[in-house]
């Protein structure tokens, strides 16, 4: 027969027989031309040839097999990235004549495959039923071939077709599959396909029976062995020469963990020892393992306390807490004393110190100034919104992520056993499901209980005796009264205007100058200027807000310096407003002019003093009380026993008697909206109903704190420097306070003490004589 030409496509991952269907994905530009070829000719007949070497990615004539297999394209679908997904059918082998190259694809003349002269039917049909056997045996043995393929292969007649189709499914290598794709013969085709089955059913066999031999044998220590070996033998292999838990055990020999409990310790580490180094419980006995040496369990020598130095940085660093130093300074005394004294009973103070007062006095830095003082590393833990007792104590190592206490993170971040621990806001924990954190505390800042301090994470006792606490809080109401017996109350009371001036000259303006990297040439801040932007761009306690005001001016300065780096900027009180904007805080009002029913209370907030105007309205009705403005019950029931106090003594106020019956009474604090609550406004809300029931005016330099009775005694009252201070910026020149706190004007600061005159007072009638005017 004349040769026939096809177009050509090399193959490089299979060989396809006669009869057999299967997809292929075409990429290759010569192949894809070829194929587009065939997929438009009539018959759509196409020569699939597998390549010699397979790393050739532009094979030539001479990288081919002389052998392939003519095939029919069924489907034909062009893919969005570039290929071609064809389905072809094997139809008859061929032997290639010669490869003509037609660019860009190969072309290929062919002639039928010579068969040997005619075989006999019965020895093939006998060959056909041994080779099947063989395909039953491996298929039972084989995990991803199904049982229906048998039935299938048995329904075929032409041995020829079952022996193209059995050496499709051979696990053999490619040129062992050519081989059988250019053998002539039928039996020798069968006889080939069933020799490689009959081997692969022999190798899964071994293969099984090796896999339950070495399950059989093989125990749980052995195979850890065998394993750990090598590992050791990959990691010489690699050069990788080190050994973690040999670097733990010796991190543990070094650590000075406490001799009565590294029994427990090298328990562990032999537990580790014996896990899989990818076993869940490895991982958390190696990080448990890695706390416990991590953490400063020798104790640090202590640099002696200097006093003298002490003072000079808490001196320097803080402004107007002179008495606050003083107190932290006897404190600091007596500890250097007993640490001196080796044999006395109580070598550490049974005390904790416990800074109170309004964000942004200096808490915080107080402490951190104790710090440098004492020589010692300084540490912090916020407990702030801590509601979890574990966040105290620590996990139990049988939870997921488990990890230790916040105590004893914050002495393993800082690496020493005596540092100066600040627990920050310590009125503000919370209480959950999950425990009090607070009592948590107890154990923590007892000197008699904390030496033995178990975390339940780390399980082994930590001595807690020579860390220093301090603690910060904003008020001592919320926290609670066993953790409050176990600290040295150190009240920061709010700053004048004066100090809060000082204190923006000497710390607050050069910080922020560096901080924004400008000079004091380049900005200058007159002095009306800043006591303006104390008084009406701050209204605090402290200077936090006072600092970030100062900040925005040098952010505007800094602005103009890159504008203009020749010219400073001075900022006045003409200008001050340009820079800042529009006050926020302008003065507190208060009455300029006498009124009727309308009198000046103090109050104390965590944040400062404040003023109160207290306002009473008197209206015919059926003796009813009412009170408004956002009033918590404690205030309340002052108003009800005043209330009670003025019907009770109507004649010695000059009230008609009849007065309950046909008045109703209306109180009224306004900034409705921000919640007010004590009792110290009890005598200010009694003068503002009698002013309004008998019509005679309260002096409007005046006003008053004091909790009354219902015998109208006046009671001592808490806070009297922030309200007196309350009292000074609102220009207020006379101030009633409860005889009892008479002692504490010793404490307010000198230009408050001259410019406010304070009058103790013992029973409401001496207040209302002074502060009412007389009936005209």
């Amino acid at each position: 027969m004349a040769p026939q030409l096809f177009p050509l496509v090399a193959l490089r991952d299979a060989v396809i027989f006669p009869y057999l269907v299967c997809p292929l994905l075409i990429g290759r530009p010569r192949s894809l031309k070829a194929v587009d070829e065939a997929s438009h000719s009539d018959d759509k007949r196409v020569l699939l040839v597998t390549q010699r070497d397979l790393e050739q990615e532009d094979p030539r004539a001479q990288h081919l097999y002389r052998v392939g297999t003519l095939a029919q394209i069924h489907q034909y679908a062009r893919l969005p990235d570039g290929p071609v997904k064809i389905l072809v059918e094997g139809l008859e082998r061929v032997h290639i004549t010669r490869i003509r190259r037609r660019d860009p694809w190969f072309q290929a003349y062919t002639q039928p495959f010579l068969a040997p002269a005619e075989e006999e039917p019965e020895h093939l049909e006998a060959l056909k039923r041994v080779v099947l056997e063989d395909f039953a045996r491996f298929v039972e043995v084989h995990p991803r071939i199904p049982e229906h393929m048998v039935r299938s292969l048995k329904e075929v007649e032409e041995p020829a077709r079952v022996a193209d189709l059995l050496a499709a499914f051979l696990q053999v290598k490619l040129p062992v599959k050519q081989q059988l794709l250019e053998l002539p013969s039928v039996a020798e085709r069968l006889l080939n396909v069933g020799q490689h089955l009959h081997r692969q059913v022999q190798l899964l066999h071994l293969e099984q029976d090796i896999q339950k031999k070495v399950h059989s044998q093989l125990e749980r220590s052995q195979k850890e062995f065998f394993l750990r070996e090598q590992l050791k033998v990959i990691q010489e292999e690699l050069g990788d020469d080190l050994d973690e838990l040999g670097e733990l055990k010796a991190r543990l020999a070094g650590c000075s963990l406490p001799s009565a409990h590294m029994p427990r310790v090298l328990r562990e580490v032999r537990r580790l020892e014996k896990l899989p180094a990818m076993a869940p419980e490895a991982g958390i006995l190696r990080n448990y393992l890695e706390c416990l040496v991590s953490l400063p369990w020798q104790g640090t020598p202590a640099a002696g306390v200097d006093l003298e130095t002490t003072e000079r940085i808490l001196e320097a660093e803080h402004y107007g807490l002179k008495k606050v130093t003083e107190r932290i300074l006897e404190f600091l005394a007596v500890d250097q004393l007993l640490t001196l004294r080796p044999e006395a009973p109580h070598r550490h103070q049974p005390t904790i110190l416990c800074l109170v007062g309004p964000p942004g006095v200096g808490k915080s830095s107080l402490a951190q100034a104790i710090a440098r003082g004492l020589g010692r590393t300084f540490g912090r833990v916020s407990l702030g919104g801590v509601h979890d007792e574990a966040e105290i104590r620590g996990h139990r190592r049988t939870y997921i992520g488990a990890m230790p206490g916040k105590i004893l993170q914050a002495l393993r971040d800082v690496g020493a056993r005596n540092p100066v621990l600040l627990l920050d806001e310590i009125d503000k924990l919370g209480r959950s499901l999950q425990g009090d954190p607070a009592a948590a505390l107890l154990e923590v800042l007892d000197p008699e209980q904390n030496q033995e301090f178990v975390d339940h994470f780390v399980e082994v006792p930590f001595n807690l005796q020579e860390v220093f606490f301090i603690c910060t809080a904003n008020s001592t109401d919320t926290i609670p009264t066993p953790l409050l017996d176990r600290l040295e109350v150190i009240q920061l009371s709010g700053y004048t205007e004066g100090e809060k001036l000082a204190i923006a000259r000497q710390h607050l303006l050069p910080k922020q100058l560096n901080r924004h990297g400008l000079s004091t040439r380049q900005i200058q801040i007159q002095q009306p200027a800043l006591a303006h932007l104390v008084r009406q761009y701050t209204r605090e306690a402290g200077v936090r807000g006072l600092e970030r005001s100062l900040g925005a001016l040098c952010r505007k300065v800094a602005r103009q310096v890159l504008k203009d780096s020749h010219h400073g900027t001075t900022i006045t009180l003409s200008n001050l407003q340009k820079y800042l904007g529009i006050p926020p805080y302008p003065p507190e009002e208060r009455p300029h002019t006498t009124q009727v029913g309308v009198c000046s209370g103090l109050a104390w907030t965590p944040y400062g003093g404040c003023t109160l105007q207290i306002e009473v309205n008197v209206m015919p009705g059926q003796g009813k009380l009412q009170l408004t403005g956002q009033l918590g019950e404690v205030m309340k029931e002052s108003a009800q026993a005043a209330f009670s106090y003025i019907r009770a003594h109507c004649d010695e106020l000059g009230i008609p008697t009849h007065f309950p019956k046909e008045v109703d009474v209306h109180i009224h604090i306004p900034e409705g909206a921000t919640p007010k609550d004590g009792p110290s406004a009890g005598i200010a809300m009694a003068t503002a109903m009698v002013s309004a029931l008998t019509g005679r005016p309260v002096r409007h330099e005046i006003a008053m704190t004091g909790e009354i009775t219902l015998r109208g005694s006046v009671l001592a009252i808490g806070g009297l420097k922030e309200k007196s201070l309350a009292a000074y910026r609102s220009g207020l020149k006379k101030v009633f306070l409860p005889k009892s706190n008479q002692r504490d004007l010793a404490d307010l600061p000198r230009e408050v003490a001259q410019s406010v005159v304070f009058i103790p007072v013992e029973h409401l009638s001496e207040v209302l004589a002074l502060a009412l005017e007389r009936p005209g």
